[in-house]
């Protein structure tokens, strides 16, 4: 039956019962009929769609929604099916009961298939979303440790020095370090990737032969494969969790390594201003060293000047009085004669120069006479 049948039997019903039926029992028999329709309709549409499904789509004839008639062209269309239905009402020839549980058991097996295959859809794109987001919070952490260790490290220290090298050497060197870090990630991902590439070709030759073999993968396969899957997503979870612990372990030890780099840096500058002080207090050292040589042997001069004194001294007898008083004027004799003679000298100096400019004087008046007049030859 369509949807043209049970139309033309209610056309009927209501045209050969709308006299004798009260409005209240009419309107119960087209409820009742709008349900029955329904059904027919909702049956002959899973119909429609088994039988296009079997038919190939150059064969297929066209449905009626898809036929575009005029109004009049509709109604005598639909006078001309009301006819024929009346007349091979019996020639009618339906569906069993089997056939069509058959059909609808296959049509649900369709469905359910394509639910199978929208839900494992859904959680393939599920999963890729959840990796993603997982991806980003890891990104997002390791951004924000990345930029706590540079202000925790670069920040307050360039604060300080600013515009200084020291401040300039440290921020180049905070950017090798963090450039060789993820040259090291980037390997390793790289490797992982390069093993998970071999392992997907594994798997899918494992695949290929299976099929080639005809072991093909039914239900409890598919079962067995999503067990298996959510062990390996379980076991990659915990693995990036320790992964995570592990990176925070590696950005602690980090910066204990930088504090005690600081630490050491600090001492090794400590370690060159005390070299430079030995060294200074080495050559002090040396210096006065030297100066206490030089002492030791003006001591030992001295002690032998101060020997020879006190021998002399020792040796030293005092003159008698008479004696002492003799000598005493013989030398005061003599100074007076010294000093006599020396005023001789002066007087005698002073005489010789003015005999010398006398001389001078003479001697360039020759000099004149000469240039004036010539001697004769």
């Amino acid at each position: 039956m369509t949807d043209e049948d049970s139309e033309t039997t209610v056309s009927e019903l209501q045209s050969g019962e709308e006299n004798e039926l009260p409005v209240i029992q009419l309107c119960g028999l087209v409820e009742e009929l709008s349900y029955g329709n329904s059904a027919l309709k909702t049956e002959t549409e899973m119909f429609e769609k088994y039988y296009n499904k079997l038919e190939p789509r150059d064969q297929r004839h066209p449905r009626l929604s898809e036929i575009k008639i005029s109004g009049a062209e509709f109604a005598q269309l639909r006078g001309r099916r009301r006819s024929k239905s009346r007349m091979g009402m019996d020639r009618v020839i339906g569906l069993s009961c089997d056939q069509k549980c058959e059909l609808v058991q296959k049509e649900l097996e369709d469905m359910k298939d394509e639910i199978r295959h929208m839900r494992a859809n859904a959680e393939r794109d599920l999963q890729h979303h959840e990796a993603i987001i997982e991806e980003a919070e890891i990104r997002w952490a390791e951004v924000q440790r990345a930029a706590h260790d540079f202000k925790k490290d670069i920040l307050k220290t360039i604060s300080k020095k600013k515009g200084s090298i020291l401040a300039t050497q440290k921020v180049m060197k905070y950017i090798e370090d963090m450039n060789r870090r993820r040259d090291n990630m980037k390997d390793k991902l790289r490797l992982k990737n390069v093993s998970l590439k071999v392992q997907r070709k594994k798997m899918l030759l494992q695949l290929r032969q299976k099929e080639e073999v005809g072991e093909a993968l039914h239900e409890v396969d598919f079962q067995q494969l999503k067990i298996e899957n959510a062990q390996f997503l379980e076991t990659i979870e915990a693995k990036n969790q320790e992964l995570i612990q592990l990176k925070l372990a590696s950005g602690n030890t980090l910066q204990v390594l930088n504090t005690y780099k600081s630490k050491l840096h600090q001492a090794m500058e400590m370690s060159i201003s005390l070299d430079k002080e030995i060294s200074l207090r080495n050559e002090l050292l040396e210096k006065i060293e030297r100066e206490t040589l030089q002492v030791e042997q003006d001591r030992a001069k001295a002690e032998a000047l101060n020997k020879e004194l006190r021998k002399q001294l020792a040796e030293f007898r005092s003159p008698q009085v008479m004696v002492y008083v003799r000598e005493k004027i013989f030398n005061g004799e003599l100074e007076k004669t010294i000093k006599m003679w020396e005023r001789k000298v002066e007087i005698a100096e002073m005489s010789l120069k003015g005999y010398r400019k006398a001389w001078n004087k003479m001697k360039t008046t020759n000099e004149q006479l000469q240039a004036i007049c010539p001697p004769e030859k």
